[in-house]
Order: C-alpha cells, then structure tokens, then sequence
C-alpha cells in the first residue's frame, strides 16, 4: 500500500503498510473521514512524521490520540493550530517548561517548531471522531505505533523517550534504558499534574541528556 508520508518513514514503515492489519485500518478510516467529521484533517494524519524526519529524531513525547474538538488537531500530539486557546494538557506543559526552564508561556501552541528541531509529537492513535474521545482505539493504530516506537529504539542511539501517563509508559516498556533516555510522570492532564508532572524537570533532563551526548538541545 502507498502511504503519503515522508519518505524517510516511508523506507522504514513499508513493511507496516502492506500487512493486513494497515489495510483494514485504511479502509475504516476512510470510511470515517466519508461519513463522519474525523480529526485531524486527513492530509494532517502523517504531519507528526513530515515534520520529523527519521534521522533528525532526537525526542519522542507519545501522547494517546487527538483533540476531538473543531480546529484543535493537526497531526502533532498535545500541539493546537496558531490562534486555538490551549487546552489544560497544554497549558500545563507550558508551566512546566515556565518553571523548569524560565522561558515565558508562549503565544501559540503550535508546536510545529519543536517538531522541526528533532520533536516526535506522536499520538498512539492517528485519527478520533469529532466529540468522541477514544473512538479510534483499537482498530489498528496502536500496532502501527508501537512499530514506530520499535524502529526508533532500535535503529537510533541517545534518544529521549518522554512518557506521560501510564497509558504511554506501557506502550514503552520494551525501550531499552541503557542505550536511551526515558523520562516517566503522571499526565499534564488537570486530573493528575499535581501528583508528579509539575516539577518533573522533564525538558532540562532532555538538554542536559542531548548535550552529554553531543547533541543540540532543543529550544522548548
């Protein structure tokens, strides 16, 4: 199956494309975006993979699937589109980046410019039904993923694996600690933020850990 994504995944995701279970999950897919109001906007499923090219990966955050509310979702996990206010995950992502690196909330939680500097916004499950949190599980996103998450902790070295949640550290437990970084906490969600995601200093261990290795930190 031909998948418009970047070609550097395109090499590596291949095999991913023309199994059974891809095929199936296309065609549901493809029948939700027909019928239904489905985000992001189809030509967006793939942006977190555009933005990213495989070999300039230095960060993967997993989140779990998309906004699923008008104008929020572009393809990049917890990022919301130039003018759209932040929704409480993101906020409190900024207040810790705020308080762990003393750089102000910014104007726009587009985070496209993460992305561009070596940021893999990666959502468990590409695609949900508007209002409908969740209504994409299960039906084959995770499995390709999880693939995802496989090749990148397996073909790369040093990377910084950023798992919020316990929905996101189970989806990482194979990650090998001893060849990459992998920085666990409660979800910025205002359910459960207080109990560890604030203060957990995630994004100055992620520098501290790019510069050790000889690599540019990002610019948050």
């Amino acid at each position: 199956m031909n998948v418009r994504i970047d070609p550097s995944w395109q090499q590596r995701l291949q095999s991913e494309f023309d199994k059974p279970y891809f095929e199936a999950l296309t065609s549901f897919v493809r029948h939700e975006y027909a019928t239904k109001t489905v985000y992001p906007p189809g030509r967006q499923i793939f942006a977190a993979f555009d933005a990213c090219p495989f070999d300039r990966v230095k960060v993967v955050i997993l989140g779990q699937d998309p906004y699923h509310e008008p104008n929020q979702a572009h393809g990049l996990c917890f990022s919301v589109n130039d003018q759209v206010p932040f929704p409480p995950s993101l906020q409190n992502i900024f207040k810790e980046i705020e308080s762990d690196l003393g750089i102000p909330v910014p104007q726009s939680g587009n985070l496209t410019r993460w992305a561009q500097q070596g940021v893999l916004l990666l959502n468990a499950t590409l695609t949900v039904e508007a209002h409908r949190a969740a209504s994409h599980q299960g039906r084959g996103w995770e499995t390709f993923t999880d693939a995802v998450i496989h090749k990148l902790a397996e073909e790369r070295d040093h990377l910084v694996f950023i798992l919020w949640g316990a929905y996101a550290q189970r989806k990482g437990e194979f990650i090998d600690r001893n060849r990459h970084l992998v920085l666990q906490s409660p979800h910025p969600s205002p359910l459960s933020a207080h109990r560890g995601f604030f203060g957990n200093h995630h994004f100055s261990q992620t520098n501290n850990y790019l510069s050790a290795h000889g690599i540019e930190p990002i610019q948050w």
